[in-house]
């Protein structure tokens, strides 16, 4: 789901690592489904992709 939302922001992995202050390794093992975001970590992911919140909620639920 994120790699989704990154793709339609235009960003890439090295891109989306900075603005979260995380390494790009840690953002392939989110989007690849390896590592969960904390929570803070997954707030600002919602921000900066301006994901919608039935993504977040079915995320959540898996």
């Amino acid at each position: 789901m994120f790699k989704k939302y990154r793709l339609l922001k235009k960003l890439t992995q090295e891109q989306l690592a900075e603005l979260l202050d995380l390494s790009t390794r840690q953002v392939q093992r989110i989007e690849n489904g390896e590592s969960m975001p904390s929570l803070d970590t997954l707030k600002r992911l919602i921000e900066i992709l301006d994901i919608s919140d039935k993504d977040i909620l079915d995320y959540i639920k898996k």
